[in-house]
């Protein structure tokens, strides 16, 4: 198997006065740094901390501590991105879709060396943000997510075991439980749920597009499921952790309220018809290529993929509302 530490790469190691100084601007190396912390993920872990902190609080948490939360969650996650992006730059230069990234282009913007500062310096500031200005168990937590994923997903697991997302995905479900502790100081069970939920959704999620990217993976020697399994194998488990995210879910309406059980009852039946309908079609393209072999590729997973993130927005929102709206609980 490959190493998990990627071999240096000719001419992108070398000091910054290598790099040409037209190359050098300081909006250039500004869009770039933001460009490593991978932005668009940011915004979907966000999504899943404010209504926890409304759901902690029952109703609005201070100004406050909503945007420390979220200036520091931001920070975290860019850490363990911008790391994860120096870690992998060698397999992300061979996917077609990473291969725009400011460590793989030749434009030369950023070092390696420059990117692997930048990450740590943002986990560093981030952990003093929280544990300063919310509490230190909130910034533990995120700590702890920027561990796991770099240490547990990107190094031990994306290129060893067909179960990468399955574990490793647990780093972003860290959000809901910083969002839980920056309110309360502790960890409670609705935290948890929300965590579950989020574990159990990612693997249909990321599993979707990495369907659709699936010669990108293997090319890359990155033993994603949909790699290494038969399409309608993936699609079956597609369903199973579908059908107990939405039993998450639901154990979390007890506590939350009668609006966002409703809301959860009706967004699971949606998703859970469209991972069968995915199934359902990968299974009829299957036997209708003779000897049972791979179906010719269609960019069918990506409405599942797309779907998933507007499914655990508007779950979310559900949350936010009910958390907001005191005659919406049981």
């Amino acid at each position: 198997m490959p190493s998990a530490l990627p071999a240096t790469v000719a001419g992108r190691d070398g000091p910054p006065h290598a790099v040409g100084r037209e190359r050098r601007r300081p909006q250039a190396i500004a869009r770039a740094l933001v460009a490593l912390t991978k932005p668009r993920i940011i915004e979907l872990l966000l999504v899943t901390t404010v209504p926890t902190m409304l759901l902690a609080q029952r109703g609005l948490p201070s100004v406050r501590l909503v945007l420390v939360t979220l200036i520091g969650g931001t920070l975290a996650a860019g850490s363990a991105n911008t790391i994860n992006c120096y870690i992998d730059r060698d397999i992300d230069a061979v996917m077609k879709r990473t291969a725009r990234r400011p460590l793989v282009t030749k434009q030369g913007v950023i070092t390696p060396a420059e990117a692997l500062a930048w990450g740590i310096v943002l986990g560093a500031v981030a952990t003093a943000l929280l544990g300063l200005m919310a509490n230190w168990l909130a910034a533990s937590l995120a700590d702890a997510a920027i561990l796991f994923y770099v240490f547990v997903y990107t190094l031990l697991l994306k290129r060893r075991s067909p179960s990468n997302i399955v574990i490793g995905g647990a780093a972003g479900c860290f959000p809901v439980l910083v969002g839980w502790a920056a309110v309360k100081g502790t960890v409670a069970l609705p935290a948890i749920v929300l965590f579950a939920v989020i574990f159990l959704w990612t693997p249909p999620h990321f599993w979707a597009l990495a369907m659709k990217f699936r010669k990108d993976y293997a090319a890359a020697g990155v033993p994603m499921l949909p790699v290494v399994a038969p399409a309608a194998v993936v699609t079956r488990k597609i369903v199973w952790y579908s059908y107990a995210m939405v039993a998450a879910t639901l154990a979390l309406a007890p506590y939350a309220g009668w609006i966002y059980g409703t809301a959860a009852l009706g967004l699971g039946g949606w998703f859970l018809i469209e991972a069968h309908r995915l199934h359902a079609q990968v299974r009829a393209d299957s036997a209708a290529v003779p000897g049972g072999g791979e179906p010719h590729p269609r960019p069918v997973p990506m409405r599942l993929f797309h779907l998933s993130i507007g499914y655990l927005t508007l779950l979310f929102v559900a949350v936010a509302i009910t958390a907001l709206l005191p005659w919406g609980r049981w």
